[in-house]
């Protein structure tokens, strides 16, 4: 069995100060542990996603800390009618999970400075 790299006790050390900022917030548990089931098959040379999703835990943790959160919760995006049954999408659909650059939310600016915004 090989050592724990940085990177790994790092994400271990985030699951467990999520779990603990999660305690007393409706459904905040629940969602740490199903993001973290759902990311844990990606392979240990996609480095990149990794310190990605990495990141952005960070982020809903310093949400969570803050005071503001009440509860946590995901955004589902509905299926549109040009999805596959399967849950894939039409050849040449972008996949997206709400942090890329047409997520108003994001940080990359408000609407009215945005011009693909009206």
């Amino acid at each position: 069995m090989t050592r724990p790299s940085r990177l790994q006790k790092q994400i271990l050390s985030l699951y467990r100060e999520l779990l603990r900022a999660g305690r007393g917030k409706p459904g905040a548990e629940a969602r740490v542990r199903a993001e973290f089931r759902q990311h844990a098959s990606l392979p240990r040379s996609d480095v990149l996603r990794i310190e990605y999703l990495y990141r952005r835990g960070r982020r809903q943790l310093q949400l969570l800390r803050s005071g503001h959160a009440t509860a946590m919760g995901a955004f589902v995006r509905p299926r549109s009618q040009t999805e596959e049954p399967g849950g894939a999408a039409a050849p040449g659909t972008p996949l997206d999970d709400c942090d890329g650059p047409g997520n108003p939310h994001n940080g990359m600016g408000t609407p009215e400075t945005r011009p693909d915004v009206q």
